[in-house]
């Protein structure tokens, strides 16, 4: 693992802590003021960092309590250059203020760019998996 792909790493490590305890500042650290951010939910397409700020502010809002928020299959590709990029699935789940326990996959793709010594989330697309027969979000069967 190169030195980019560790820090990396720890730089979606500390995007999944923040997540989990709503801490919108610290997550909004980890973004670059020109983010662009694809998410499952309307209007689908978030630039700037106030509303990113907001739509990040909306998903915590959708919770009671915290949210649990399980990174699985990361792959990072970082070279010697200034951009790289992350995959990985991660499992949401907790009690949403309509009292319903929920948990469903969601993937992520992140693009980051470095300044310095420093790497920042410049553009994420998030996507949810659906039921092919359904056409709905497809849930995993709960444990």
């Amino acid at each position: 693992m190169t030195s980019h792909e560790s820090a990396i790493r720890t730089l979606l490590e500390h995007r999944v802590d923040a997540s989990q305890a709503k801490d919108i500042d610290r997550l909004m650290t980890l973004y670059s003021d020109d983010i662009v951010y694809y998410d499952a939910v309307p209007p689908l397409r978030f630039t700037g960092h106030e509303e990113v700020r907001r739509n990040f502010l909306r998903w915590f809002d959708a919770y009671d309590g915290p949210i649990t928020l399980e990174t699985h299959a990361l792959t990072v590709t970082a070279g010697d250059a200034d951009l790289a990029f992350a995959h990985m699935l991660h499992l949401d789940s907790g009690t949403r203020t309509n009292g319903m326990n929920i948990g469903l996959w969601v993937r992520s793709s992140v693009c980051l760019r470095r300044s310095g010594d420093r790497w920042l989330i410049t553009h994420e697309h998030i996507s949810m998996p659906i039921d092919p027969e359904t056409l709905r979000v497809w849930f995993p069967p709960q444990q």
